[in-house]
């Protein structure tokens, strides 16, 4: 039986992929995004001609609209009522939010809460939205759970995602708003973000350039094929969340509650070494890479990896694409779009 979706940052990364899989089984998905340039908006436009160009398009709708503009979203949910609310849109970036802190506070604060007052007054039935692994901070203890306390984030970028967590508990809590806060772990794969490392190694070793490897390579990352994040977020929001009956008040559980909201890790939960990726990407592009070695980044952690067991018990699945299988696909992708 086919839904009523409204979905933010549709023309984004993962946003595109999801509304491609929403409208191929019979769902009507609202997108909106507002095509900001944080990365060549040209890439957006061609997310979003992919779907205008899908036999199922009939049932899908696209308005340029920032989130920061509750009223104009308010007006939007009103006439399109959407059963489900998936909130993908976020001023996104570890590096960019220690540049420009305004851009986060107003997309990611601003934003969210007005996408909050919607699914209240619209009277969304269940409402599914991005957080992030990035959450867990400097946390070192792995592979991280979802019982883990996040309360020392170490990027602006990072606090924004624990706050989302907070406000949509709140809402959950005062609203009866059911609510399903997704941690992704480094997703990647075919029209991916730019201003990731699988984008931008693949355009320098093309190019014979240099890519730069942060803390010499001496990181790991829980490096997450698209469609796997893809297949989390469509089952979270077919598995609407509900309270925990026995949620304990005198030892809390951090990723459930007394009221309908949820959490959940998505993440391939295989951590790959930096130098591995580079190796496997070099592979599949049949090119050597230039490696200018750099100190750690501001704002960047060691390691991530994480913990899919109350993923798996929620929804039954738990992503499994292995790196080799999802690089060689980004690479294809990469070389026939960009004709390199």
């Amino acid at each position: 039986m086919s839904r009523r979706f409204l979905v933010t940052g549709a023309a984004g990364f993962i946003g595109a992929a999801l509304v491609q899989q929403l409208l191929e089984r019979g769902d009507h998905v609202v997108g909106i995004d507002n095509l900001n340039a944080y990365y060549d908006p040209s890439l957006k436009r061609a997310r979003l001609a992919m779907i205008e160009a899908s036999p199922q398009a009939v049932s899908w709708s696209f308005h340029q609209m920032s989130l920061e503009d509750g009223d104009e979203l308010q007006a939007l949910c009103a006439r399109e009522q959407p059963q489900v609310v998936v909130n993908l849109a976020a001023q996104a970036g570890v590096r960019y939010s220690i540049e420009n802190p305004g851009a986060y506070l107003q997309s990611n604060l601003v934003g969210f809460g007005n996408v909050l007052e919607c699914c209240r007054h619209q009277g969304v039935e269940h409402l599914v939205y991005a957080s992030s692994s990035s959450v867990y901070g400097g946390n070192q203890n792995m592979p991280f759970h979802e019982q883990q306390p996040v309360n020392h984030p170490v990027s602006l970028y990072a606090a924004t995602k624990k706050a989302n967590e907070l406000m949509a508990h709140t809402y959950s809590h005062l609203y009866g708003l059911p609510a399903t806060g997704l941690r992704f772990f480094t997703v990647y794969g075919p029209w991916g973000r730019p201003d990731m490392a699988p984008m931008l190694f693949a355009k320098a070793i093309l190019a014979g350039e240099p890519i730069k490897v942060f803390n010499h390579g001496r990181m790991q990352r829980d490096f997450t094929y698209i469609d796997d994040i893809v297949e989390g977020v469509i089952r979270c929001c077919d598995q609407k969340a509900t309270a925990n009956s026995d949620f304990d008040s005198l030892n809390p559980d951090p990723a459930t509650a007394a009221a309908p909201h949820r959490l959940f890790n998505i993440g391939n939960s295989q951590p790959i070494e930096l130098m591995h990726f580079i190796e496997v990407l070099e592979q599949a592009l049949g090119r050597q890479a230039v490696k200018d070695f750099q100190p750690m980044q501001p704002g960047d952690v060691m390691a991530t990896a994480a913990d899919t067991s109350a993923l798996e018990a929620w929804v039954g699945f738990r992503p499994s694409t292995p790196i080799e299988q999802g690089v060689d696909r980004f690479a294809q992708w990469y070389r026939g779009f960009y004709n390199v």
